[in-house]
């Protein structure tokens, strides 16, 4: 079975960091581009950060450049995102995705409802 599974998810004071891992299971990762999206109360969503499986270019929307890191880890079937100095404006809903998505500077357009994607994992900035 086909699967993505977000974690590392959780409030956060503003400044603070956190980790999200996307776990995946019935398919081999490294041959994918991985996006990660967010989606925030009453907002569209949006790409965040993406991977090429192709030469491991990764690209960040402007708002989070300089904070988050993408990276994966095909050992272990796993990409994460690593967001240091969190602002409350990160808070949302953030879910992986690949399948037939294509990475690039816009990390759009997002993979289609029918790819795979994760169940989400919220991130909570707030004091």
């Amino acid at each position: 079975q086909v699967q993505l599974v977000e974690s590392g998810g959780g409030l956060v004071q503003p400044g603070g960091s956190l980790r999200l891992s996307c776990a995946a299971s019935g398919f081999t990762l490294d041959y994918y581009d991985i996006g990660w999206f967010r989606q925030a109360p009453g907002k569209e969503r949006e790409g965040v950060s993406c991977v090429s499986s192709r030469d491991g270019s990764t690209y960040y929307a402007d708002s989070v450049k300089g904070r988050f890191t993408i990276s994966r880890d095909n050992a272990k079937n796993t990409v994460y995102l690593q967001m240091n100095s969190l602002k409350p404006e990160d808070t949302a809903v953030y879910y992986c995705a690949t399948g037939g998505f294509k990475c690039s500077p816009t990390i759009a357009p997002p993979p289609r409802k029918d790819d795979y994607w994760g169940q989400g994992t919220q991130v909570t900035v707030s004091s």
